[in-house]
């Protein structure tokens, strides 16, 4: 809502000195967003004067038509001779008052005027339009032409009030009123505590018989309904200009006087209004329901298949609007003029004016479904004020007869449905407990009989809510009120005080320790909706009895493209990767850790939960058993470089072995042991996966896969060459782990350290070998790395060398050499037991 403050004085007696900053301190305080004061006509400065057109030359031999003027400017040159200016423009002619700027002013943009020759002539200034001046659209962009009233010499900056300030208020959803001169008004002079002018308090005539007919036969849908007469309009008339500002400064296009006025009412009280050509109307005007198959021109040239829901203004011939959005064609006030034979004016002499209150939630579905947002529907959106129709039609029918010279018929229509003031009980003291100030009662009551509350009461109020403020539903509203009012700058700062004893679960530190190793070996953290479709699913090559392919279909999806909740975290970390690389960072490594999710078939139907009182735990139990299981789930992507090339050495790409190690990263902040082993699993490569598995409950479990995309699913997500993943669950590890961590010991005892290369088949895991040093070589064992595998033609083509260092140290003395051996022969024995291993070289 864009608020001229010219226009706001009309209704509030503000100081002379405040300027629009002033006032939109003011309003921010009282809770009105103010995103903005224009300052109109900044840097303009005259002479700009009113000229009359003398005579015209036409120029020949240019490209273009171009003129040369003598315009009448009386003394404002400072010798009364004509001015002679050259123009472009060919939308005025001799006779024509027109507006002049002369040399040494300065236009809006730091345009200096100054005589100049141009196309053979020296022009002495210019002739001006409304875009030259930034006056707004006036529909036209051409020459302004000004009534003969007006006197050559005068002052066009204070005749077209081209030096103003202008308020941009983003008016929020719940404060309907605020779209109007009216609202804001209240809002102001309730800041400054000046007396309000409301322009809704005029004299309105009692309804009469004899007024246009009208029939409402959807009451819900339009409770009020009045309908006023002009007859005699000049066709000749037009919008004087300081109505015509007024509009341009508030963001709308001057279009003809009905409409102009009906307009300008509209942002002065807040009633959206429309002006019918009677000549065009057939019958009564009625309000309905469309009806099936009907169709509608509006105003915009739009034909529109009608939905049954519609509210629709008809006449005998059927509809003739979309009420509370859009006009129809065929009724549309015809613009002024004369005619080109006989030089006759014509266009619209009778209208009939029709003010209404029509249902919001009707109104905003209309405009949503014919995707048609018009003012009208963005003030009956919000709530207009029913008690306002009659004071809008009379506010316009007086312009009507004041600016365009008709007579108003006596007849007064209005169908109102019985309706009753809505009333609120509140204690008085319940500002004070949502706020923590005490405000005291007299305060509870002044501030609301400022917004118009009728109060009654003692300790217990009865509030009765004004009509224009429908957002008033229940005390919390009021209490809001109060406290705005009173600033929301004068309310304490105080910090709740946490009950001792609470601090994060063991789940949430882990997750913590999660985010925090993984940043810490080089990942980014990516978040990432958990939504995804069946076409992620295929190019990540699922097999269709995969379990990840049974999703939770959302009932009303964000997009229809992603209706499922993910059952993986890797698309989401998948397409982040492929957009970061799309924009140049190819070196990526990325993490996240959430919720997948995974239907049991065991759900059962979810229950209503009580309002009123607190769920039973056997309610609450039944909605528990109603969700899909939610297992927490960690997992990485990489891409790119893993280490970067430079004077230090060769860099080194990411791959397989990195996914694996992030997969340990996050075991070893549970504190639980990884076993890894190969596996084929999709969508990772068939040679280069590596399933996951920890000692759950006593129990081996798989617990996640890592390793190198297969190269199908990464050419079908479009990501780069060689792409890593690795995804681990994180409840089963938390529950592999051996609880909480503790801080490590550290010996003051040596370490004995110990070689073995041991010779096995070739498909014998490195893992199990592992796990067979490490219980055989018993207590003494503090760690064990694989070192090197070695391959060739003296092992044979079915076996393979590893080589593994063994850390061997006691807690309380110092190992002997008999002792570190013994352990590792221990190892070694149970290795060659399990898994056919022989010491190389042996």
């Amino acid at each position: 809502m864009r608020v001229p403050l010219s226009w706001l004085r009309e209704y509030v007696d503000l100081p002379a000195t405040e300027t629009g900053r002033d006032v939109q301190t003011r309003l921010v305080s009282a809770g009105l967003e103010v995103e903005a004061v224009e300052q109109l006509g900044a840097g303009l400065k005259g002479p700009l004067v009113v000229g009359k057109v003398l005579t015209i030359e036409e120029l020949e031999g240019f490209k273009k038509p171009i003129r040369f003027c003598t315009v009448d400017v009386g003394t404002a040159n400072g010798t009364g001779e004509p001015q002679e200016i050259v123009c472009g423009a060919r939308n005025f002619a001799v006779g024509d008052k027109v507006v002049v700027v002369l040399p040494g002013a300065v236009l809006p943009g730091d345009f200096a005027i100054s005589a100049r020759k141009t196309y053979g002539r020296t022009s002495h200034g210019m002739i001006c339009s409304s875009d030259e001046l930034d006056m707004g659209d006036d529909g036209t962009h051409g020459i302004i032409v000004l009534s003969p009233e007006h006197e050559v010499g005068s002052d066009a900056i204070a005749l077209l009030e081209l030096v103003d300030e202008v308020l941009d208020i983003a008016v929020t959803p719940d404060r309907g009123y605020c779209l109007s001169l009216r609202g804001i008004a209240r809002e102001t002079a309730i800041a400054y505590g000046l007396p309000l002018r409301d322009p809704a308090l005029i004299d309105v005539p009692a309804p009469s018989a004899s007024g246009y007919p009208a029939k409402v036969s959807d009451p819900m849908g339009c409770d009020r309904l009045t309908l006023r007469t002009v007859t005699g309009l000049s066709p000749e008339a037009q919008s004087p200009i300081w109505m015509r500002r007024r509009l341009q400064k508030a963001g709308m296009r001057p279009i003809s006087l009905a409409v102009d006025i009906t307009n300008y009412v509209m942002l002065e009280i807040g009633q959206p209004l429309h002006a019918y050509d009677r000549s065009r109307l057939e019958g009564p005007i009625g309000v309905r329901r469309a009806q099936p198959g009907e169709r509608i021109t509006t105003l915009d040239d739009t034909e529109r298949a009608l939905d049954p829901q519609d509210l629709v203004i008809t006449d005998d011939r059927g509809p003739i609007g979309l009420a509370g959005v859009m006009g129809g064609a065929h009724t549309e006030i015809a613009d002024g003029g004369t005619d080109g034979d006989s030089g006759e004016a014509h266009g619209t002499t009778d209208v009939v004016i029709e003010a209404a209150h029509f249902d919001a939630i009707s109104i905003a579905r209309t405009a949503r479904r014919h995707k048609l947002s018009s003012e009208a529907s963005k003030r009956f959106e919000r709530g207009s004020d029913p008690q306002a129709t009659a004071a809008a039609a009379q506010r316009t029918v007086d312009l009507l007869v004041l600016l365009g010279g008709g007579s108003a018929e006596a007849g007064v229509t209005e169908v109102i449905a019985p309706s009753a003031p809505h009333t609120i009980s509140m204690p008085a003291g319940h500002p004070d407990r949502v706020a923590g100030v005490t405000y005291g009662r007299e305060t509870v009551v002044r501030r609301l009989q400022e917004i118009g509350c009728d109060v009654y009461g003692q300790d217990e109020l009865v509030v009765t809510v004004p009509s224009w403020r429908p957002d008033l539903d229940a005390p919390n509203d009021l209490a809001e009120e109060v406290i705005r009012l009173e600033g929301y700058e004068n309310l304490p700062s105080t910090l709740p005080t946490p009950p001792a004893g609470r601090g994060l679960t063991e789940r949430q530190r882990l997750h913590r320790r999660v985010g925090r190793a993984l940043a810490g070996a080089g990942y980014v953290e990516a978040l990432s909706y958990p939504f995804i479709g069946d076409a992620v699913l295929d190019q990540l090559g699922l097999p269709a009895d995969d379990a990840r392919r049974r999703t939770v279909k959302l009932v009303n999806p964000l997009s229809d493209e992603e209706p499922a909740l993910r059952t993986t975290l890797l698309p989401g970390l998948l397409g982040a990767l492929r957009r970061n690389d799309g924009r140049g960072s190819h070196d990526l490594a990325l993490f996240e850790t959430g919720p997948v999710f995974r239907p049991t078939g065991d759900e059962t139907v979810p229950v209503r939960l009580p309002v009123d009182r607190r769920p039973t735990d056997e309610q609450i139990a039944a909605l528990d058993a109603a969700l899909p299981r939610q297992p927490r789930r960690a997992a990485v992507v990489l891409a790119g470089a893993r280490e970067q090339a430079g004077w230090w050495g060769k860099g080194r790409p990411a791959g397989w072995a990195d996914a694996v190690e992030a997969a340990r990263t996050i075991a070893r902040e549970a504190g639980a042991e990884l076993a890894v082993r190969a596996d084929q699993h999709e969508p990772w490569h068939p040679g280069r996966c590596a399933a996951l598995f920890a000692t759950v409950d006593g129990t081996r479990t798989l617990v996640g896969h890592a390793g190198e995309l297969h190269p199908r699913v990464v050419k079908a997500l479009g990501l780069p060459e060689r792409t890593s993943a690795a995804e681990v669950d994180l409840d089963l590890l938390e529950r592999a782990g051996a609880g909480p961590l503790r801080a490590p010991r550290i010996s003051t005892f040596p370490v004995a350290t110990q070689d073995v290369a041991l010779v096995v088949a070739r498909d014998v895991p490195a893992a199990d070998v592992e796990l067979a040093l490490r219980e055989g070589a018993g207590p003494l064992l503090e760690g064990i790395r694989l070192f090197d595998v070695f391959t060739g033609e003296q092992l044979g083509a079915d076996s393979k060398s590893l080589a593994y260092a063994l850390r061997f140290r006691a807690a309380d003395r110092t190992l002997t050499v008999d002792e570190a051996s013994a352990a590792r022969d221990a190892a070694v024995a149970l290795a060659a037991e399990r898994t056919g291993a022989v010491l190389r070289g042996a």
